[in-house]
């Protein structure tokens, strides 16, 4: 195949004179072979125009990550962030919006104990120079917003926000089995003016449908998964129940009632559930959880409250009812074992100040128990029994 440099022409002071040949066009080439109408009958242009949008418009894809479980308390998972890639490992948070990761600028021991970003060794790394400071229930993260690729299983997110760490609350992350925190709730929890990861798989078109849902393995390490653009049934028995948000804040939704051997022991005139991947608990007002703890006979100790491990087999379900349905999470989910021929229950009293102060938070003790499937598209969480 010969080129064609299309240069200019040094002898001429205006603009380049190209000159044009007419082709037949390929229309015209069938016509004179008596190839038309057999190509016209086999490759109408419905079919012709429907390739070209599908070749043209965005591969939507689903994809599964594996989780780690480590000792029932936190459920992890990698992603990578940059080009080229650095790994972290992040808790994959339904409670928050907001995504980050420690930094090579971070003097506390949390770090130094942990994988670090370094944005000079990644070429896609954008910097704005604005200072964040996140806040959780147990500590805080202060660092740096910054815009990088972030890769979540298959899929590549561009030019996405997330906050390197300058400065972390060693007491809660120094010994975590995590480096970051991946936010999965809505935009009006994220920093002002970012979006958060899921809202831009859903603006970027990179996912099939617009849910993504978690089934947590008990006890084993291994197992458990989050998935992002589908769901696959394998992992639960029966049908989801569908559960309408309250609203679009947290992924909070009503609770009928708490009952324990039919008498109501939480929640007596109707409140509100908080459904979160990155709480290890049951967690409810002070006054509510203590009833429940006396009715357990358990006895305090520091944060904890342990509980005779041979209880277990006479404790009865807690049932959450949720849009008139029953939800039972029996005794040997919350009460664990622990040592010393005692248990620990699997129950806490909300310490944080977020609003609303009476709802319960539906953490991992809960959704060991129920696959979770959780619809932005459709603003509501699916509930289904685990396998």
């Amino acid at each position: 195949m010969e080129f064609l440099w299309l240069g200019w022409n040094q002898s001429y002071t205006g603009w380049p004179i190209i000159p044009l040949r007419k082709v037949k066009s390929i229309r015209e080439n069938l016509r004179e072979k008596g190839f038309l109408k057999n190509f016209l009958d086999e490759h109408p242009h419905d079919m012709i125009r429907s390739r070209l949008t599908e070749n043209s418009a965005p591969q939507k894809k689903n994809t599964t990550l594996p989780l780690r479980n480590y000792l029932d308390k936190v459920y992890v998972g990698n992603i990578s962030i940059g080009t080229p890639p650095q790994q972290f490992s992040v808790v994959f948070d339904t409670g928050s919006s907001d995504t980050w990761v420690p930094s090579i600028y971070c003097q506390s021991m949390a770090c130094v104990t942990h994988n670090t970003f370094d944005p000079f060794q990644s070429t896609t790394f954008r910097f704005p120079g604005f200072i964040v400071e996140l806040q959780y229930a147990t500590g805080a993260v202060t660092g740096f917003l910054g815009y990088d690729t972030i890769q979540v299983g298959d899929l590549i997110i561009k030019d996405q926000a997330f906050a390197i760490s300058q400065s972390e609350d060693d007491v809660v992350f120094e010994n975590a089995a995590f480096d970051g925190i991946m936010g999965l709730s809505f935009p009006s929890m994220a920093i002002e003016g970012t979006t958060p990861i899921f809202d831009s798989l859903m603006n970027q078109s990179l996912i099939a449908q617009t849910v993504f849902a978690f089934y947590l393995s008990s006890n084993a390490q291994e197992g458990s998964v989050v998935m992002f653009g589908g769901v696959d049934k394998k992992y639960y028995k029966g049908d989801l129940k569908w559960v309408p948000l309250l609203q679009s804040h947290y992924w909070q939704i009503p609770l009928d009632k708490i009952t324990w051997r039919g008498q109501i022991i939480g929640c007596p005139r109707g409140c509100q559930a908080i459904v979160d991947t990155g709480t290890t608990y049951l967690m409810g007002p002070h006054a509510e959880v203590d009833k429940i703890h006396s009715l357990m006979n358990a006895v305090p100790l520091q944060k904890e409250y342990l509980v005779h491990c041979n209880a277990r087999d006479t404790y009865p379900d807690i049932i959450f009812t949720i849009n008139n349905v029953d939800y039972p999470v029996p005794a040997h989910a919350y009460i664990r074992k622990s040592f010393n021929g005692f248990c620990l229950s699997g129950l806490r009293a909300r310490t944080d100040t977020f609003p609303p102060k009476t709802a319960w938070i539906l953490g991992d003790v809960f959704l060991r128990m129920y696959f979770t499937v959780f619809d932005r598209g459709q603003n509501r969480i699916g509930l289904a029994p685990a396998v």
